[in-house]
């Protein structure tokens, strides 16, 4: 009687045992596969924020005259670009810097024996914010006109900005997500799968290079400001279960 029972018994282990290893088999024959998809967004657009920075000097061994001759400059300076139709709104004049103009002193043999006094110059900068961007743009080509005032001026170039960045960061992602989802699908479609759940989705660096330019691509994103018009791009890459 015992051995009848033992033998049910391991009869029963054989029949499970072979039934889970049939199962796992199956199982394994049906593991789902993956794929990996780089999609991209990207867009042209134009700048509707300009920055242009200027400075001027004045230069005397007076310190009291060197700020009274760098104020009148700056009001020659000011009543100009009002009258360019910059407002006050958008000129900021920056703090006065300071300091002392030195040269070396030597004597007949050549040794260093101090430094010589050749005045205090004073400078002064100023930046205009303005969103007239062609405005400011012809203000800055015609700046050369204080010459002509006795103005010693010296200009940057304009930098180029967008106020609707963020917005347009959302547009970006939506497009360069529906480009690599198409991607996806069509490599699914093709493979004869069928595209399954999203496993995980990651976003490349944010970029913007002037239009027709041939600025490169950085790891840490490029920004550029010296173009009005420029280009937005960013890349998003997913991953899929196929079924």
């Amino acid at each position: 009687m015992k051995n009848n029972i033992a033998a049910i018994i391991f009869s029963l282990a054989i029949v499970i045992s072979a039934f889970l290893l049939g199962n796992a088999f199956m199982n394994r024959n049906q593991t789902e596969g993956t794929i990996s998809v780089t999609g991209l967004g990207k867009a042209d657009f134009t700048s509707d924020l300009i920055v242009w920075e200027g400075s001027f000097s004045k230069e005397s061994f007076n310190l009291q005259q060197a700020y009274s001759d760098l104020e009148k400059d700056k009001k020659i300076i000011s009543d100009y670009l009002l009258s360019k139709g910059i407002t006050e709104k958008e000129l900021v004049f920056n703090a006065v810097n300071s300091r002392k103009n030195t040269r070396g002193k030597y004597n007949n043999d050549g040794q260093y024996v101090g430094e010589e006094f050749l005045g205090y110059i004073l400078t002064q900068s100023l930046q205009i914010d303005s969103k007239d961007v062609e405005k400011v743009e012809s203000v800055s080509r015609e700046i050369t006109e204080l010459l002509n005032k006795g103005i010693q001026f010296y200009s940057q170039s304009p930098r180029y900005y967008y106020t609707k960045l963020a917005d347009l960061k959302i547009e970006m992602i939506s497009k360069a997500t529906a480009d690599a989802k198409h991607r996806a699908d069509m490599i699914a479609e093709n493979s004869g799968g069928k595209l399954g759940e999203l496993i995980s989705a990651k976003m490349g660096i944010f970029q913007i290079t002037g239009q027709n330019s041939d600025e490169d691509y950085s790891w840490g994103g490029t920004f550029n400001t010296e173009s009005k018009e420029k280009t937005a791009s960013i890349t998003m890459k997913l991953d899929y279960k196929v079924k």
